[in-house]
């Protein structure tokens, strides 16, 4: 028996990757539940994993006792960034799962720190990604809090992105759930008018560094962040001629103190997850897009082989 008097228990999913939804609304609910979700993996002789804001692992912390299995990650760099979380998670769990113990996790975004609708609905799509990212392993269990109160999504979209949901301290499957390809579940707004638009070609790109770095610098966005831009935008431009038919259409605004800049090409990008974990050293394809992900604010992805590929790369303006 363990101090707490309860029987260590074996996780009926230690097989494969668990992706469950837990709503909750009010701090006592939200203690209810980690805590309890906490405790099961410790009897269990499993490592936690919590990724959660700064003022939830405050409680959390006050409730645990700091006996080394439960590991707080510090979210700071990529928490408004939902292109860098898949990797982050990689990354944490490859650490402590190299003690040879299960592994369960604690993640929960920031949604009242998504300034914009674009943030909003990127950190949903991230959580339906993961589904497809550890769907090969590794094994290990992941429990989304989420309070119905924020300024989130709608419990019932939050719902459809997790195979398994968690309420009064028990796991079922969600019958919710929806399975659909991850690019035609999040479809992007419209553009922003007005908006800039310039038709680029191989022999365009400095015509298209040029337009942006005018549109930026109108902006007040200078110096290294303007330069970071700049690289992006080419990696992103020199795909869609490589890879998209030979040409690509630029839209550039503002919108929610961002300037946006938006690429679109006739290709296809069959794989969702490009760019979103840091590419191997035998890795062939995926770097660029990884370096856009690190150089922008937001970027968003979608690609169906109907409509083509549009990315858009979002940076903050100075206030």
């Amino acid at each position: 028996m363990t101090s707490s008097g309860r029987r260590p228990t074996t996780s009926p999913f230690a097989e494969e990757y668990r992706h469950e939804l837990y709503p909750y609304s009010g701090r006592e609910e939200y203690l209810e539940g980690t805590i309890g979700f906490i405790r099961e993996a410790l009897d269990g002789g499993e490592v936690v994993v919590v990724a959660v804001p700064e003022d939830k692992a405050s409680l959390l912390r006050s409730e645990l006792s700091a006996d080394g299995a439960v590991h707080y990650v510090d979210t700071t760099k990529v928490a408004r960034h939902p292109g860098r979380l898949i990797g982050a998670w990689r990354e944490w769990i490859n650490e402590h799962a190299a003690q040879g113990r299960p592994v369960r996790g604690i993640g929960e975004s920031a949604w009242e720190d998504a300034r914009s609708r674009a943030e909003r609905e990127e950190l949903r799509h991230h959580e339906w990604l993961l589904n497809k990212a550890f769907a090969a392993g590794p094994a290990w269990w992941l429990l989304c809090p989420y309070d119905t109160g924020s300024d989130g999504p709608t419990l019932d979209q939050m719902s459809r992105c997790h195979p398994a949901i968690r309420t009064a301290g028990h796991s079922e499957p969600n019958t919710t759930y929806d399975p659909k390809a991850p690019f035609d579940f999040t479809p992007l707004a419209p553009s922003c008018d007005p908006y800039e638009e310039f038709i680029y070609t191989s022999p365009d790109l400095p015509a298209l560094r040029e337009k942006i770095a005018a549109c930026a610098e109108q902006l007040g966005l200078v110096g290294r962040r303007l330069r970071e831009l700049s690289l992006a935008a080419t990696e992103v431009a020199s795909n869609s001629v490589r890879h998209g038919g030979g040409q690509g259409v630029l839209r550039t605004w503002s919108e929610d103190r961002r300037l946006v800049c938006e690429f679109r090409d006739g290709g296809h990008i069959e794989d969702p997850l490009v760019g979103r974990s840091r590419p191997g050293r035998t890795q062939i394809g995926g770097r660029g897009l990884w370096l856009v992900h690190q150089l922008c604010d937001l970027v968003e992805i979608r690609s169906t082989p109907d409509e083509g590929t549009t990315i858009r790369l979002h940076m903050e303006l100075p206030v």
